[in-house]
C-alpha cells in the first residue's frame, strides 16, 4: 500500500499539445504521459491516475474485469509525469478540467479513439470520471468512481489543508524556489507522509495493528518512517499542486449557476460507485447522497478496515471485490 519511493517509466508514451488553454486562461505548451495496454482491441478504457498514484503504480485491472479492453492508464497534469510545475516553467495551479482538456485530445487527435467503452478511477481519478462525464457526455458510456466524489466535501477539504499546511511549513518550505529551481525540501516532504499515513487507512486499521500483521513492520515507528521515504520520488510542487486541485474539485463549478447536484442529475451514462465503508477523505455518506442524485448510478459498499487505500487495491480482498463489481457492471448491456 506504500507509495513507491522510486520511479518505473515502463512503457510510457507522450502526447504534445502545442498550445493547451488552462483554466486560469495562459497556453503553454504541455505533454500528457501514457501507457497503453492491449492496444490492438477495439474497446477502449480510460484509467486516469489519482493523487499518489504514478501510471505504472495505478491499479488498472488489465488481469481481470478489463482484459478484454484496450486500457490507456493517462497521468493527469500536475503529478510529475505529464506537464507539471516541477517540469514545465510557469506551469499555473491545474484544474481537473485541464487534464480532462487534454486527454480528449490525446484520444481524439493521437490516438484515433472517438468514444470510450468506460472511465474508471480512484480518488482524485474519481472525481476526474464525473469531470469526464460532464465535459464530454457522449464520448463515454460508463463510468466507475472508486473511493472519490463529484465535489470535494467541507470536511475533506480541511483535512486536505491540513496536509497542505504540514508541506510549506515544514523545514521552512518555499513553493516557488522548488518549483523554479527543483530544490527538494526534504523534512517538508517527511512532514506530508507521516500526515497522509494516519489518514490513508482507519482507526481500526490501526487498531488491528495491520502495519505488523499485513506489511510485516515490527512497529508503527517503522511504519511512519518507512512511509515517510516512499514519498522521495514526488517534487514538492507537483504535490502542493495536486492537494488544491482535490481541494478544488465540485462539478457544479462547470455550470452557471455552480450547482453539483444539478450537474450529477444531468449525467446519463451508467455510472458504478464503489465506496469503502471507512473512507477519511470520500466517505459512505457521501457516496449514498451522490448516487441518489444520479440517474443511473449503482452503489458497491466495500465493508473494510483499509479506509481510503482500499480503493488503491492494497487490500486483496478489497482488490478482488472491486474487480468483480466492474466485471459484472461492464457485462450488462448499456
Amino acid at each position: 500500500m506504500l507509495p513507491s519511493a522510486t520511479y518505473d517509466p515502463t512503457g510510457i508514451s507522450y502526447y504534445s499539445i502545442s498550445s493547451h488553454r488552462f483554466n486560469a486562461g495562459v497556453h503553454l505548451p504541455v505533454r500528457i504521459a501514457y501507457r497503453s495496454f492491449n492496444p490492438t482491441l477495439s474497446k477502449t478504457v480510460c484509467v486516469p491516475t489519482s493523487e499518489h498514484g504514478h501510471i505504472n503504480t495505478t491499479l488498472n485491472f488489465t488481469a481481470g474485469a478489463l482484459k478484454n479492453y484496450h486500457v490507456v492508464v493517462v497521468a493527469m497534469l500536475g503529478n510529475g509525469e505529464s506537464s507539471s510545475p516541477s517540469n514545465t516553467a510557469n506551469f499555473p495551479q491545474p484544474l481537473y478540467q485541464d487534464s480532462i482538456n487534454a486527454y480528449h485530445k490525446l484520444f481524439t487527435k493521437h490516438l484515433n479513439v472517438h468514444q470510450l467503452e468506460a472511465v474508471i478511477g480512484y480518488g482524485m481519478g474519481g472525481q476526474q470520471v464525473y469531470y469526464w462525464l460532464c465535459m464530454q457526455p457522449g464520448f463515454i458510456k460508463r463510468a466507475v468512481v472508486i473511493c472519490g466524489s463529484a465535489r470535494t466535501s467541507p470536511y475533506n477539504y480541511m483535512l486536505l489543508d491540513g496536509i497542505e499546511a504540514a508541506l510549506i511549513s515544514s523545514a521552512g518550505f518555499a513553493k516557488e524556489r522548488s518549483s523554479r529551481q527543483g530544490s527538494e525540501p526534504e523534512g517538508g516532504l517527511h512532514a506530508y507522509g507521516k500526515v497522509i499515513c494516519a489518514w490513508w487507512t482507519s482507526t481500526a486499521w490501526f487498531n488491528d495493528k495491520m502495519f505488523m500483521d499485513m506489511l510485516g513492520f515490527e512497529t508503527i515507528q517503522e511504519f511512519m518512517e518507512k512511509w515517510d521515504r516512499s514519498f522521495d520520488s514526488w517534487n514538492a510542487a507537483d504535490l502542493l499542486g495536486l492537494v488544491k486541485m482535490w481541494q478544488f474539485g465540485d462539478i457544479g463549478a462547470l455550470r452557471a449557476d455552480k450547482d453539483y447536484t444539478k450537474a450529477l442529475e444531468d449525467i446519463e451514462a451508467r455510472v458504478l460507485v464503489i465506496a469503502s465503508a471507512t473512507d477519511y477523505f470520500f466517505s459512505l455518506q457521501d457516496a449514498e447522497v451522490e448516487i441518489n442524485h444520479l440517474k443511473r448510478g449503482e452503489l458497491v459498499v466495500m465493508n473494510t478496515v483499509w479506509g481510503h487505500a482500499a480503493g488503491s487495491g492494497a487490500s486483496v480482498v478489497d482488490a478482488i471485490c472491486m474487480d468483480k463489481a466492474i466485471a459484472e457492471f461492464l457485462g450488462r448491456s448499456c
